[in-house]
């Protein structure tokens, strides 16, 4: 029998009848559902599932822990590092014109982050979604854990262990013993390892007698030595060391006009090999 084209009688669910057609509870009825709550629920719903995300990050991150090597060594893999390419270690205190350097350009969140830094982490993750590659933040402990521990070595496995091996650093030595080690192990290009041989090879002076603009060209050398190669390539190099200086503005530890008369002239100096100034 074919139905009526009528009206749909209140309460009438006869199974098969569109939902259009069911009356609608209205604002004063029981079961209202207006745009409020319904955005209520879906916050409650996002808010849990980040809460998840969370929670298994935390547990992964746990195990990486535990997987990895302890850290208590990493005084003694820095001194056996140096030894095979015959520099001394410890050597001469870093100087604060090259710490500072190094941290500007490398990582300026250096004293407050805990091993790794959440933003850069959180940039290099965008990054990796979107396509647009590696945007770089690998903080000096993550880079000093790459040198000790994971040299040669790549991939997300890779980056998870530093990661991991940073945030132990972070908690077992102290600031200035981790740029210590950084230091002397980091390579400079043209055969240096070690902030000495880098500032009495290009130099012919001590790291403690560099100027501003010598500090900023080696803290500048360490992500790319080849490429800036201030004897091969003292265009790049110098580009290298305006973007240093820069960093050294933006941080605060020099004025423009600091930043200004430093860039004002070449860096000086080069030798290449080593000078007066560098005796033992």
């Amino acid at each position: 029998m074919r139905e009526s084209s009528g009206d749909v009688a209140p309460g009438d669910t006869t199974p098969g009848r569109p939902a259009a057609y069911w009356p609608q509870p209205q604002p004063w009825e029981p079961g209202w559902r207006g745009p409020a709550r319904r955005w209520r629920r879906r916050l409650l719903r996002l808010t849990g599932l980040c809460l998840v995300i969370v929670l298994i990050g935390l547990a992964a991150f746990g195990v990486l822990l535990l997987v990895t090597p302890s850290v208590s060594g990493a005084w003694q893999l820095a001194r056996s590092e140096a030894v095979s390419h015959h520099s001394v270690f410890p050597g001469p205190a870093v100087p604060p014109r090259f710490a500072t350097s190094l941290e500007a350009t490398e990582d300026h969140r250096f004293s407050e982050e805990p091993g790794v830094d959440p933003i850069a982490v959180l940039r290099v993750i965008e990054g990796k979604i979107t396509g647009k590659g590696d945007q770089g933040g690998a903080t000096l402990y993550q880079q000093l854990a790459k040198m000790l521990y994971t040299p040669g070595r790549a991939g997300l496995r890779v980056e998870a262990e530093q990661v991991a091996l940073a945030v132990k650093l972070k908690f077992t030595y102290s600031g200035p013993q981790v740029v210590r080690m950084y230091a002397d192990v980091a390579y400079f290009g043209n055969g240096f390892y070690g902030l000495k041989a880098a500032s009495c090879g290009y130099f012919g002076v001590p790291p403690a007698g560099l100027s501003w603009p010598q500090a900023a060209l080696l803290a500048g050398l360490v992500q790319a030595p080849s490429l800036d190669d201030p004897l091969l390539y003292p265009a790049q190099a110098r580009i290298r060391e305006e973007h240093v200086i820069g960093r050294l503005v933006a941080i605060g530890a020099l004025t423009q006009a600091q930043a200004s008369a430093a860039l004002q002239t070449p860096v000086s100096g080069l030798v290449a090999g080593g000078g007066q100034g560098c005796a033992a």
